[in-house]
This record gives structure tokens, C-alpha cells and sequence, in this order.
């Protein structure tokens, strides 16, 4: 058995981790073990390694922190899972690994049928990408949310949950070359950032009213799609791409009445109650099994290829998520 393990933070990512030999453990009662299938690379995933995401695990430490594996063993007083059923792994358990060992209770039933690699992504990027549709705005079919960062994986799923909801979506990206690798999502509308973002949108929607704005790319970005939105409208920040904090001129607070809020999905976690957390996960694991929803993969990686994998997801230029399969 072999699991991606860092002793160490450093600004070069790929340098810190390595894949290392361990041995089994027993299994306690109400514990399974799981044979990972598949656990992507995120980029809060990237920044824990550099040590610059907002909550760090102690070291030493495994990498990853959503995947998908099939039960391998159950522990005494396991009831309710059988050897082979294909399964949710546990938040922040250390997914990129061959095997883990979690609680049986908090562990989520999923189709076998369903493609592993997609069923992976389902932990953080579909429910950010969902809950910051409807946790701030009350949107009505056939309104307009713009986004930035469209071509990441949230990006992606926030067009496909947006159609789904009847939505119109308004989608910018920071260079040329990935506006194509978006308009495959389908027939939307996509524009390069800039200082001028707002005539163009006003241009390209006919000066429709724009109550949500979602960022993920922070800085001078952050100000270009307030200057988007209707008066009264909020931007949700849930990232920052660019390295930079946001930055809005006082202005659209005083006179246009903007609302700036952020989003963390872990402290969403923290305040959602169980059912609610269930409720999301089983309409995105439906929506998955049923092809509704997908995620662009650029590369998969074994485990023994961890440093390249890594190294590939904190590159710039991607087409889709990095995954590990420790098994294959």
C-alpha cells in the first residue's frame, strides 16, 4: 500500500510530497477499509502544500481531500455496507492513497454503475458551485449571474447547474485560448477580462439585469464584475486566483448599494445540518450517474507519479482537473 505523504510546506508543491510505503492498519469496530479509485487535485489541495490555504492540517500529512473507492474490508459491528459497494470518501481523510480506513457512518452509498473519476469531484467543486447559486440570490428562472474563472472546474459546474435552473450565465475568463474549452459547455456567452468587461456585457446581454456576480479570481477582477451588476447585486468571492485580495472602488458600495460576500465550503459544512448535507450530495451524485453533470479531466496520474501530478495541477495551463487513481 502506498499514500502521497508531506512532512514539510514549501513554495515549490511538487517538491514536498512523496509517495511512501505503509502497512495496513487493524480495523477498530464501526471502521471499513476503502481501495481508492480516484481523488483529484484541487487547488486549495495546491495551496495547502505551499501552506498558503486558510486551514492546515498538522504535519505530517496525506494529500487530498475528496475522492471515491470501493470497501475493500469491514471492522466488527459494521452494518449496512457490504465488501465492493462504491462509496463517498470522508472530507479531509487523505484520499490520495491506495487504500484509507474511515468511519462506516460517515461514509455515502454511491452507484456503482457511475463513472469513478467523476463521481471523485463531487465533494467540493459541484456543491461550491450550486450553493453559490442559491445562498445568496433569490434568482428566477430566466435571469443572469455572471462569473469569472469560467473555465475552472466550479466554473464548469455552475453553467451546467445554472441551465439546469433555467438560468443565463455570463462567463469570463483571463485569456484567449480558454474561451474555447468553455463554449463547449454549450451556446453561452464568454469574454475575456478587462478594464472595459462591463460595456461588453451590457453589449452582449442587451443590458439585462444582473443580481449575482461570482468571483474567483480577486484583484483588479473583483472590481470589473461589480461594475456588472444591477444596482443593488452581490459578488460572492470564493477565490483568489490572481494572488491579489479584492479590490472594489468605494463607490459601487455608497452609490450602488453592492453587497460583497464570501463563501468557504467548509464552514457551510460546519453550519448545514446533516440532512441538508444530504440532500446536496444526492442530487449531485444523481445529476452525475445520470450524465447531467461532468467535470473536463486534463490527466490522470497514479500514485507513484504523484510529484507529476501535482506539478501539473498548480500549471497554468489546463483543460480539466488533474486526478490521482492510486490504483491504477
Amino acid at each position: 500500500m502506498k499514500r502521497a505523504q508531506y512532512s514539510q510546506r514549501g513554495p515549490v508543491p511538487q517538491d514536498v510530497i512523496d509517495a511512501v510505503e505503509f502497512a495496513p492498519a487493524e480495523l477498530a469496530p464501526g471502521q471499513v477499509r476503502i481501495k481508492v479509485l480516484a481523488a483529484p487535485i484541487n487547488p486549495s489541495d495546491v495551496l495547502t502544500l505551499t501552506g498558503q490555504y486558510g486551514m492546515l492540517p498538522p504535519l505530517p500529512a496525506i494529500g487530498g481531500n475528496e475522492g471515491v473507492g470501493d470497501i475493500d474490508a469491514l471492522g466488527p459491528d459494521v452494518t449496512g455496507l457490504t465488501v465492493g459497494q462504491r462509496v463517498l470518501l470522508p472530507v479531509g481523510i487523505g484520499t490520495w492513497s491506495t487504500h484509507v480506513v474511515a468511519d462506516a457512518k460517515k461514509l455515502m452509498p454511491l452507484p456503482n454503475a457511475a463513472d469513478p473519476v467523476q463521481l471523485s469531484m463531487m465533494t467540493v467543486n459541484p456543491p461550491t458551485a450550486a450553493l453559490m447559486l442559491s445562498e445568496f440570490v433569490d434568482l428566477q428562472a430566466g435571469e443572469w449571474v455572471i462569473q469569472n474563472a469560467a473555465n475552472s472546474a466550479v466554473g464548469g459546474y455552475l453553467i451546467q447547474i445554472a441551465r439546469s435552473r433555467g438560468l443565463n450565465t455570463v462567463n469570463v475568463v483571463r485569456r484567449e485560448s480558454a474561451i474555447a474549452d468553455v463554449r463547449q459547455q454549450g451556446d453561452e456567452i464568454v469574454l475575456v477580462d478587462g478594464p472595459d468587461l462591463a460595456k461588453r456585457v451590457a453589449a452582449a446581454t442587451g443590458g439585462a439585469k444582473i443580481r449575482l456576480g461570482i468571483d474567483a479570481v480577486g484583484g483588479a477582477a473583483t472590481e470589473h464584475l461589480a461594475r456588472c451588476l444591477s444596482e443593488g447585486g452581490t459578488l460572492v468571492n470564493y477565490g483568489a486566483m490572481s494572488g491579489e485580495p479584492c479590490s472594489i472602488s468605494p463607490g459601487s458600495f455608497v452609490f450602488r448599494d453592492l453587497t460583497l460576500r464570501g463563501f468557504w465550503l467548509a464552514l457551510w459544512f460546519r453550519r448545514a445540518t446533516p440532512q441538508q448535507q444530504m440532500a446536496v450530495y444526492g442530487d449531485i451524485a444523481r445529476r452525475i450517474a445520470g450524465g447531467e453533470l461532468h467535470a473536463r479531466v486534463h490527466a490522470t496520474y497514479g500514485i507513484d507519479r504523484i510529484k507529476d501530478a501535482v506539478a501539473a495541477a498548480a500549471a497554468g495551463e489546463r483543460t480539466g482537473k488533474i486526478v490521482v487513481v492510486p490504483n491504477g
